[in-house]
């Protein structure tokens, strides 16, 4: 996890991103209430036995989303890692080797190799990790919703390069406009996946998903446009210390949820929920974003 030093709404990213910019305060107030939430989650993931690595974003360059790490590099249990093209470009400007770095030397992670994608960029063509993928791991399935930060090509690379199938299918918000990351309207878990299937238009392709996600043995739970807004999608399943499953998620994204959709998620996982109403508001993201999970190997072991 990022700890944001100057975060606020990223005018680069406003455009492709309709979720963010709901917000009248200052840049001011906007990064010290995303620090206050920021460590806010990682407290609370830590009281649950979650190993979290906290690592200080930069003044400069100014990276207003550097709080979301999952967009520009992924960790994989064969001690691959993954960097990833960015939209925008003050994006692009938080991929920072110094935390691989660390992770390798510091924290006693092995990596063995380190695949770059961001040439990418040069042909305008973007695949902004696992925002832009839900990976299913187990299954190496990569699954992804097409737009302007998600595209065919780098998609293609990564699925080549890392040995996965590709699942690409269209989505869109209640306006018709393309969702910009494939994190906000679904989530995969080891037996429980999350989806908004109304918001993938062609029966076709939302067909084709639901089957492949319930021919690898997921339940299914779905969401509705108006949890989507709420980023109820947004959530991660994570491992703690002891070997149990917890879902981390945001307070509004749990309240969009209704009695029968919590006990779902509570069956397969204790629940995380944190308030984070400002990165919501502000950056157009939520718990998910802020989390690069780890699965590199450690200690001769590995996990995925």
């Amino acid at each position: 996890m990022i700890r944001p030093v100057r975060f606020e709404t990223n005018l680069q990213t406003a455009d492709s991103n309709r979720f963010q910019g709901n917000t009248d305060a200052t840049p001011e107030e906007q990064n010290a209430a995303a620090i206050a939430e920021f460590d806010g989650l990682v407290a609370a993931l830590r009281d649950k036995g979650v190993e979290v690595f906290v690592f200080e974003d930069t003044v400069e360059p100014h990276t207003p989303d550097a709080v979301f790490p999952n967009n520009w590099v992924s960790f994989h249990a064969s001690g691959e890692v993954v960097l990833y093209p960015m939209e925008a470009l003050n994006r692009q400007t938080e991929r920072r080797m110094d935390i691989i770095d660390d992770l390798a030397t510091d924290l006693g992670f092995q990596i063995s190799e380190v695949i770059d994608l961001s040439a990418h960029e040069q042909d305008e063509r973007h695949l902004e990790g696992t925002g832009s993928m839900v990976l299913d791991r187990v299954n190496r399935i990569a699954y992804a919703c097409l737009s302007s930060r998600t595209q065919l090509d780098p998609l293609g690379d990564f699925a080549q390069r890392m040995e996965y199938d590709v699942v690409a299918f269209d989505a869109v918000d209640r306006n018709g406009v393309p969702i910009y990351h494939t994190n906000v309207m679904m989530n995969i878990g080891e037996e429980l996946a999350v989806i908004c299937a109304e918001a993938i238009p062609r029966s076709e392709q939302r067909e084709a998903v639901l089957q492949r996600l319930r021919e690898t043995g997921h339940e299914v739970l779905l969401l509705s446009y108006d949890q989507l807004d709420a980023f109820a999608g947004n959530m991660l399943e994570l491992r703690c210390a002891d070997g149990g499953r917890v879902v981390a998620m945001s307070r509004q994204a749990f309240d969009a949820l209704d009695g029968t959709q919590r006990e779902a998620l509570a069956r397969n996982g204790e629940i995380v929920v944190v308030p984070i109403d400002t990165i919501e508001a502000s950056a157009g993201g939520s718990v998910r974003c802020m989390l690069a999970e780890i699965h590199l190997p450690k200690d001769n072991k590995s996990e995925e």
